[in-house]
């Protein structure tokens, strides 16, 4: 008996091994069908595509002045970046429209190949307006990297999946804020490198990376997509662009021009007259619109939009100013000011991941902007305290306020504006996270800047008018007084530089450091009045429940549904089912039970 009944034993406890590993392969399995390897392996390919984006802007605003200096064109400098603005924020929401209409791979490669295409004519640019031309048609690729990627991961992930998922996004923004400055300031440094201007080699690297992304994305990204008729909404997209464009120009060139000139106010214009029309032309083309104005309609989507903008203004306002303190307060180069940074960083990714495994643990994400949006305001105001003299450890610690609370917001907010929205409108509602932020990031630096510059001359006069009275100012001022007058007629546009600061007595730089500053920290307080916006804006933001299917895999009659009534998100907070999404501990509603996705190769 034991000789027959132990080769019958062993078939059997492998046949069970063999089931058990079958059923864990399956619980690794999300909502979609995917394993956690297909979700890593998918993520390397769209967080390459993200990294060329977010690793360019820092890399070229670090290195923008010594390019101005090569190509003879400081004059120009700001076209460089207000074309490649312009371009990336008209197109964020027609990658948004089209990749729901048309899917996602195509356009996502597409991107990545006009980033690429852009870079390369970049590196052969003989004047700063053919690099700015270059630039523009950079950013119509570089439009699509963000908000095509965050859209593939709504169209695999559950929201509920997708919030463990995003400090991986928070790591990729972090590192290229990081190594932008540096590897900028490295480049733009090196007079040739293998016979080719350092400052080419900026443009140049992103070659190679948005080859590897193209190559990554091809062979991985594999996601189902059913086709849908739609008419193209051309009109709308045109009118996007009339309204924007000069709203975009006038917000770089303003302070230039002046507020108030005849160009501003051709701008000014022209730019209501464009969002005026666009208005008209996405309410006749209904759901074929680019932008269809019913999503505003939807309280999350509203509210979301909003703040987007409000917290760009936050954002990019104050990663413009601290550097700009960095360098011409503390005496920081470039390289340095990027590397005193890092608790910014810090701040952005280590409270991004926290709040992603917290909502994917609990399914609650509201507390996550309040708290944000409140430390958002308490670092600005803080940041209003800075002095020429203040400790780099505690602007440390003001920075890591800040970043926390960007990182508790960022993300979030995406999250909850995919989760209000139909699965069929992922894309749009991404693109427009996307697309306000960067809007509201694009008026926040231009006022921002505007009012240290329109400031700064003033706070340095009365700098200097205090210090006179100090007899050590007075010695140094004596014994250098041409250093003395070369100071305090420094205009705006020279604080783009700060060479002029080298080989001056710290004693006459004093005065010049305390002006600056107390520029900066008046910026800060307008900072933070538009963080208490924030703040009271995240109050009115609908928690709506997490689905538990991703977009691309969703019950019946799930995609006519953009969000749980007021009703159902009360049920599912007292434990009761919500049509359409999964009971607690992961069972489907009868009926609903997603099936596994059919991916095209």
């Amino acid at each position: 008996m034991s000789t027959v009944a132990g080769p019958s034993s062993s078939s059997d406890s492998s046949q069970q091994t063999r089931e058990d590993q079958r059923a864990a392969k399956a619980a690794q399995t999300n909502s979609a069908g995917y394993t956690h390897r297909q979700i890593m392996t998918i993520l390397s390919g769209l967080l390459l595509g993200m990294f060329l984006a977010a690793l360019d802007q820092t890399v070229v605003s670090t290195a923008i002045y010594k390019i101005g200096e090569s190509l003879n064109g400081l004059t120009a400098q700001a076209w460089v970046t207000t074309s490649f603005l312009i371009t990336s924020t008209i197109a964020t929401p027609l990658y948004g429209k089209l990749s729901d209409i048309y899917g996602r791979k195509p356009f996502f490669l597409f991107a990545i190949g006009v980033f690429v295409l852009g870079s390369a004519l970049c590196t052969l640019s003989t004047s700063m307006y053919m690099l700015a031309a270059f630039r523009a048609f950079q950013g119509i690729g570089a439009g699509g990297l963000f908000s095509l990627a965050l859209a593939i991961v709504g169209d695999i992930l559950a929201p509920r999946e997708r919030a463990k998922y995003q400090g991986y996004f928070m790591a990729v923004f972090g590192t290229s804020s990081v190594l932008g400055p540096v590897v900028g300031g490295a480049l733009a440094g090196q007079n040739s490198i293998f016979g080719v201007d350092g400052w080419r080699w900026i443009f140049l690297i992103n070659v190679p990376i948005g080859l590897l992304a193209l190559t990554v994305v091809s062979k991985v990204l594999h996601v189902s997509h059913t086709p849908r008729q739609h008419r193209i909404d051309y009109w709308g997209a045109v009118s996007l662009a009339v309204g924007l464009v000069p709203l975009l120009i006038i917000a770089e060139q303003g302070r230039t021009w002046g507020w108030a000139s005849a160009s501003a106010f051709v701008c000014y214009v022209v730019g209501v007259l464009g969002l005026v029309s666009f208005v008209a032309v996405e309410r006749s083309m209904g759901e074929s619109a680019l932008l269809p104005l019913r999503l505003f309609r939807n309280g999350v989507f509203a509210v979301g939009s909003a703040q987007s903008t409000i917290i760009g203004i936050g954002m990019f306002g104050g990663i413009t100013l601290l550097p700009l303190y960095l360098q011409l307060v503390k005496g920081y180069s470039p390289t340095q000011s990027g590397l005193a940074m890092l608790p910014l960083v810090l701040g952005i990714m280590s409270a991004s991941v926290v709040a992603g495994q917290l909502t994917s643990r609990t399914g609650r994400y509201k507390i996550f902007p309040i708290i944000g949006c409140a430390m958002l305001v308490v670092g600005m105001v803080l940041l209003t305290r800075l002095t020429a003299d203040t400790p780099l450890v505690v602007v440390d610690v003001f920075m890591l306020v800040v970043g926390a609370g960007l990182g508790l917001n960022m993300q979030t907010i995406v999250l909850a504006m995919q989760n209000a929205v139909s699965p069929r409108d992922i894309g749009v509602a991404t693109s427009s996270t996307t697309f306000f932020r960067q809007l509201g990031g694009t008026l926040g630096v231009a006022v921002f800047l505007s009012i240290v510059y329109s400031t700064v001359s003033g706070k340095i006069a009365g700098a200097y008018a205090h210090a006179a009275t100090d007899p050590a100012f007075a010695a140094a001022a004596k014994a250098d007084p041409s250093a003395l007058q070369r100071l305090q007629s420094v205009g705006s546009s020279q604080l783009n530089d700060t060479s002029f600061l080298k080989g001056i007595s710290s004693v006459l730089t004093e005065p010049f450091r305390a002006g600056f500053t107390s520029a900066v920290a008046a910026a800060f307080w307008l900072g933070a009045a538009a963080m208490v916006v924030a703040l009271a804006l995240t109050f009115c933001l609908r928690e709506v429940p997490l689905r538990t299917y991703a977009g691309e895999q969703r019950p019946a009659g799930a995609d006519d549904d953009s969000a749980p009534s007021d009703s159902q998100q009360e049920n599912s907070q007292r434990g009761d089912s919500v049509p359409g999404d999964a009971l607690p501990g992961g069972s489907a509603p009868a009926g609903t039970m997603p099936q596994r996705a059919t991916r095209k190769a």
